[in-house]
């Protein structure tokens, strides 16, 4: 079973103009005060835009727990791949090699941009959720010594398993390799220390467990290896590198930076730093996943993955098997009455997700679990129990 956590004392606001609730791994539900801080206009040149810079920097080098001031941040405009891309494109050398761990979408888009950069690359496809090991990492590692980098995703949406990052960081770095993360929709809930994993350099994005809205992504990396990636990339405005260096001179980003965006990226900064930094936002998401699962389950809903792997991100459930059910009608009902949920991406069951993540706590998650029973009874499905392949495809993560 899942492992209790603590009860949220207060509910948190609804969305104030009455919109309905994302239960998306992001863009997400984000409070009124983050939508607040965008109604004032910035120069992107001025000195106070170019603190707020600063400060966003400053924030979120401080969860990482970097206190020997080896890492810094490099905010880069344009979506979470913008970011990928941009991480694989200067941190990879032209004659590297990475070896790319997919059990997704996000796993096999890195592949795919590695096409796109023309650089070498193996894959380990481990399907849509089997989690790629230690072991595995360490052999393919010891079978290819060209292999210079590794890329892990920390939260595979596609599935919402938690794939288990510190025992490939340890593979990567006893191999003598370098490991890139993708921290996409996890960094900020789920611990990303430098201290406890070894990684060189990490992604993630303004609209995911920050809780801001989208517009730019960030970089964090050693200091040594954005100095190293001088020269390196394929793009302009992608070149992670110049982008550090030109903010470090001039305290301004290369290209326009979405202002309204930093200004409500920064209010989400305060506001979980007001919550308990990563473990404080970890907890609710976690416990918004615990409510929520259990009462799904009891529904007669049942998981893609065991209670091990489930990430306190985005949660996969089995469609059901009855024959009244249909995924487009449920999601039309389910939005009908304030939630938004999000189609499977497996491809050999059909399933459906919902998100755990953004302003939303235990009391939302309950309704969301009502909404669901009322759903499925205005559909006339009386049980949601999924078809036995559903069950003999969890099986295979079992074993």
């Amino acid at each position: 079973m899942l492992a209790e956590t603590k009860f949220a004392a207060e509910p948190l606001a609804s969305p104030a103009l009455g919109e309905p609730y994302l239960l998306t791994p992001g863009p997400l539900t984000t409070a009124y005060s983050v939508k607040q801080a965008m109604l004032r206009d910035w120069g992107s040149w001025d000195g106070d835009f170019r603190g707020m810079t600063a400060d966003m920097r400053r924030r979120l080098l401080a969860l990482t727990g970097d206190t020997r001031g080896e890492f810094d941040c490099v905010p880069m405009q344009g979506s979470g791949s913008f970011c990928v891309e941009a991480m694989l494109g200067s941190f990879v050398p032209r004659d590297g090699k990475v070896l790319v761990l997919a059990n997704g979408a996000y796993g096999l888009r890195a592949a795919q941009t590695m096409q796109y950069l023309g650089r070498a690359y193996t894959l380990i496809d481990k399907g849509d959720y089997l989690p790629p090991r230690g072991d595995e990492v360490a052999a393919a590692l010891e079978a290819d010594p060209a292999i210079t980098h590794v890329i892990a995703i920390h939260c595979e949406t596609s599935s919402g398993i938690l794939n288990p990052l510190a025992e490939i960081a340890e593979a990567a770095h006893a191999k003598g390799r370098k490991l890139l993360v993708d921290s996409m929709s996890a960094f900020g809930a789920v611990a990303l220390d430098v201290n406890e994993i070894r990684y060189e350099a990490m992604v993630s994005s303004a609209n995911k467990c920050i809780e801001g809205v989208p517009g730019f992504g960030f970089i964090i990396a050693r200091k040594s290896e954005l100095e190293a990636a001088k020269g390196r990339s394929h793009s302009l405005s992608l070149d992670v590198h110049a982008q550090w260096a030109h903010m470090n001179k001039t305290g301004q980003w290369r290209y326009t930076p979405p202002t309204h965006v930093v200004a409500a990226f920064l209010e989400a900064l305060r506001q979980h730093e007001a919550e308990g930094g990563v473990a404080g936002r970890g907890a609710r998401y976690t416990r918004n996943r615990d409510v929520m699962v259990a009462g799904m389950r009891d529904l007669g809903f049942e998981t893609l993955l065991g209670d091990r792997w489930l990430s306190p991100i985005i949660v996969t459930f089995f469609n059901p098997a009855h024959a009244n059910f249909a995924f487009d009608r449920f999601y039309e009902l389910m939005k009908d009455k304030g939630f938004i949920i999000y189609p499977g991406k497996l491809t050999a069951v059909d399933s459906f997700r919902v998100g755990c993540i953004g302003q939303m706590d235990e009391h939302v998650m309950r309704r969301v679990v009502e909404a669901a029973a009322f759903s499925l009874h205005e559909m006339g499905v009386d049980t949601a129990a999924p078809p036995a392949a559903a069950l003999a495809e969890r099986a295979k993560l079992a074993a």
